[in-house]
């Protein structure tokens, strides 16, 4: 897929991967509204000012399902297509069996699962309208290996590589494709809990690479899944060789 022109709706993109990855699709020529409850990050206003970066912003709290076929149908009406949806939505989700809360439970499924459904489920139309289209989640190499102490967030990452190869058998007649990208430990606002300590830990001993991903990186492979015409139904792990250590 040819970026240049195309009309891209990515999840989560106040800060973060989600910023990263509106910014470099805009810089490719695509039309990119980032939806996020928050506004744009301040990183991602200056470029689209020093750069003159296409990229619009909606708000829209996308635990809500209705407020998922909304954002939707708003991209589609107000730009007269949609071509690729990147869904970066979601956070951290602290706590184990016996810490994590209901609440933060279903709410985790909420962001990071029911929001796919509803989003990919009034995008794909419009995709299909057009002969073509992508989509692209968020996964997490939390996803793959488990992650002690925060139990919801590993349990609903691990769903969205199976909800994007089902998803994909489903479309592929249809020409829309579906992958998922499992970063590991990115240097984004997500980290800032950690401990001194802790990222130590995590560069020395948890990442063969030793050292955290950028958020940039996580985007370039975005880019790629997204102009690559016969990658479909794929999770690719981007996280420094971290999810294949086995001590």
């Amino acid at each position: 897929m040819d970026l240049q022109g195309k009309v891209c709706l990515v999840t989560g993109g106040s800060s973060g991967i989600g910023a990263s990855t509106a910014s470099r699709l805009a810089r490719k020529g695509a039309r990119v509204i980032s939806a996020s409850r928050q506004g744009p990050s301040h990183d991602l206003n200056h470029q689209r000012g020093t750069n003159g970066l296409d990229v619009s912003f909606v708000t829209a709290d996308l635990s809500d399902p209705e407020a998922c076929r909304s954002c939707v149908e708003r991209v589609a009406r107000d730009f007269g297509r949609l071509d690729v949806l990147v869904h970066s939505a979601g956070g951290p989700v602290p706590g184990g069996l016996y810490e994590v809360s209901d609440e933060s439970w279903m709410s985790a499924f909420a962001v990071h699962v029911h929001a796919v459904f509803h989003l990919s489920r009034a995008a794909a139309p419009h995709m299909a309208k057009q002969g073509e289209g992508a989509i692209i989640l968020l996964g997490s190499a939390a996803g793959l290996r488990g992650c002690l102490g925060a139990l919801a967030y590993g349990v609903v990452k691990g769903a969205l590589p199976q909800f994007a190869r089902a998803l994909a058998r489903e479309l592929a007649d249809q020409n829309i494709r579906v992958n998922c990208v499992s970063p590991g430990i990115i240097r984004t606002p997500f980290q800032n809990h950690l401990t001194p300590e802790q990222a130590s830990n995590n560069i020395h001993n948890r990442i063969p690479l030793h050292r955290e991903g950028q958020p940039d990186e996580v985007a370039r492979l975005i880019e790629t899944l997204i102009e690559n015409d016969f990658i479909t139904g794929e999770n690719i792990a981007i996280d420094g060789g971290m999810s294949m250590r086995i001590v």
